[in-house]
């Protein structure tokens, strides 16, 4: 991490395991423990105060993430995301327990994901985090559900909502409502179809605080996308975002946002945000990704190249940039830049 590239530089090194067990008990019921293990250790851990506190963060109703050991110069961090068992029978399923419920139709930003919104920039945490729910679901049809689903998190807040998704004029369609955070109504709607072979997404959701309900106005948060994939593969996409919670997110350095808790209001720290990415097969084992945003009201952007080797069948090898700067506070440009290397061995 480095602010300009001929200055200080600040390096860390970290190895991240993962485990997956599933355990198909019967034929209605099904189990899963997944674990993710991180052992960190360099400057990172040596200079920013309270990094350890940050890792051994768990948002859960369940605290299940634990510094296993904690140093001056390294952490040795695992966490259970996933722990559930699930019942199924017909056309009803039901999962209780730490699970992924997502509700969102975008790549970037997703208004409709209430429950574990996730950081575009995480790239080497693909599963996305889980939350200690109750999920119900009804299949009314091949491409139709009803679902209700309840969570609780870390301050005893519950998130409860439901959703209906149906197929309309080769569109998939979904309405939702429910509580946020034990504060907030929320009403939202998404769709998911295409417009002569091009993706065509979007989601909106409306957020009304319980108290003061008759003299408190709303925030609305929406994002619109599309991508379209060229007969050689190239693959283009682009999405937009409005955030009305934006102005209320005070933030004086690009690396306070990269940092901090994520949540379907914080998807943004201005007002409107513009993503473009574009990627492409450069041969069938060596893949090239450049995505970009554009931050209006800060004249800001971000930039982030990647690139992508299969070494062998289990076996990965990529560089990820992410590059940052726009003016935070009046008159100061900031800036902040990342370099990644990862190998990834999957067994």
């Amino acid at each position: 991490m480095f602010e300009k590239i001929d200055e200080e530089w600040i390096i860390d090194n970290m190895l991240h395991n993962r485990i997956n067990f599933k355990w198909y008990m019967s034929d209605h019921f099904t189990s899963a423990i997944e674990m993710r293990s991180r052992f960190i250790y360099g400057e990172f851990v040596k200079i920013i105060p309270g990094y350890d506190e940050l890792i051994d963060t768990d948002n859960g109703f369940i605290d299940l993430t634990t510094n296993l050991f904690s140093q001056s110069s390294f952490i040795f961090n695992t966490t259970i995301d996933r722990a559930w068992v699930e019942f199924f029978y017909g056309n009803f399923n039901i999962r209780a327990g730490r699970q992924r419920i997502n509700w969102g139709q975008n790549f970037v930003w997703n208004p409709n994901d209430i429950f574990n919104s996730y950081s575009f920039f995480d790239f080497d945490y693909e599963e996305r985090p889980g939350s200690d729910a109750l999920r119900i679901q009804y299949y009314t049809g091949v491409s139709s559900l009803a679902e209700i689903s309840v969570k609780a998190d870390c301050n005893n807040d519950i998130t409860a909502a439901w959703l209906f998704r149906f197929n309309k004029w080769k569109y998939d369609i979904q309405f939702l409502g429910g509580i946020l955070n034990s504060e907030d109504l929320v009403i939202g709607t998404g769709w998911s179809g295409d417009i002569k072979g091009a993706g065509f997404r979007g989601e909106m959701s409306f957020f009304y605080p319980k108290k003061n309900f008759s003299d408190t106005s709303g925030i609305f948060i929406a994002s619109v996308a599309g991508d379209y994939t060229f007969k050689n593969s190239l693959f283009l996409q682009f999405e937009m975002l409005y955030n009305g919670y934006a102005g209320k997110i005070k933030i004086t350095s690009f690396d306070q946002y990269y940092y901090m808790p994520l949540s379907v209001k914080t998807l943004s720290f201005t007002e409107y945000s513009l993503f473009g990415q574009v990627s492409y097969p450069i041969t069938p084992i060596f893949h090239g990704t450049l995505s970009g945003m554009f931050y209006p009201s800060i004249d800001g952007y971000f930039i982030g190249p990647s690139l992508e080797l299969s070494i062998m069948e289990n076996l990965d090898f990529s560089v990820h940039a992410q590059s940052f700067k726009g003016e935070l506070i009046e008159d100061i440009k900031e800036t902040l830049s990342f370099l990644f290397f990862r190998m990834r061995w999957s067994f």
